[in-house]
């Protein structure tokens, strides 16, 4: 089986570095340059960049400069989606990002992981999970999302957290380790023009 299938599987997997496609991370390296150093006015010269980038790219997401990645073809949009000034997505595994969704500034999404013991890591063997941010979540500045997290549907992730474990849907989350701190209602609706 061609490494890039297993790289592709929703399930995680430990590997040797050798094992990993690196002509395939030179093209991302190369695109994510590419994109960095567009104009904004190049609108469409930037689309065509992240359709070649991206594993499934949608019109209506926007990335902000300076954004980069493994690989690419493992990150998917499911619609509009805005993602704000130096992201880093780390997409070893299948990273699936829904509608709705804003990461802020300095968030970075990593699904590989080096080996807990130190005779592995000095082989070069690491670890790589899934990632699944739900339809609009809002991941705040400077966060980090580990492998194998889900994040559920309408959650907000406060700044400066880190994500080692799945968030329900609907809650505020918050620290290192990021943890639940409420539900969110219709009390937190905002009257628009309205001082807060």
């Amino acid at each position: 089986m061609d490494f890039t299938e297993i790289m592709k599987q929703k399930v995680g997997y430990c590997s040797r570095h050798t094992d990993m496609p690196m002509e395939l991370q030179q093209k991302a390296k190369k695109l994510c340059w590419e994109y960095n150093r567009t104009s904004p006015e190049e609108k469409e010269k930037r689309s065509r960049i992240l359709n070649e980038l991206l594993g499934a790219y949608n019109p209506l997401v926007f990335i902000e400069s300076s954004f980069r990645c493994d690989y690419g073809f493992n990150i998917h949009f499911d619609g509009f989606a805005f993602i704000n000034y130096n992201c880093v997505i780390l997409d070893t595994s299948p990273v699936n990002i829904g509608k709705g969704v804003f990461i802020a500034p300095g968030v970075c999404i990593a699904c590989s992981g080096h080996a807990i013991h130190s005779s592995q890591r000095a082989e070069g063997i690491g670890t790589s999970k899934p990632i699944t941010i739900e339809d609009n979540v809002w991941i705040g500045a400077n966060s980090t999302v580990c492998g194998g997290v889900t994040i559920g549907e309408g959650s907000i992730i406060g700044a400066g957290s880190v994500v080692n474990k799945d968030i329900p849907e609907g809650v505020i989350a918050v620290g290192n380790p990021c943890r639940v701190l409420r539900k969110i209602t219709d009390e937190d609706l905002v009257k628009l023009y309205h001082n807060i």
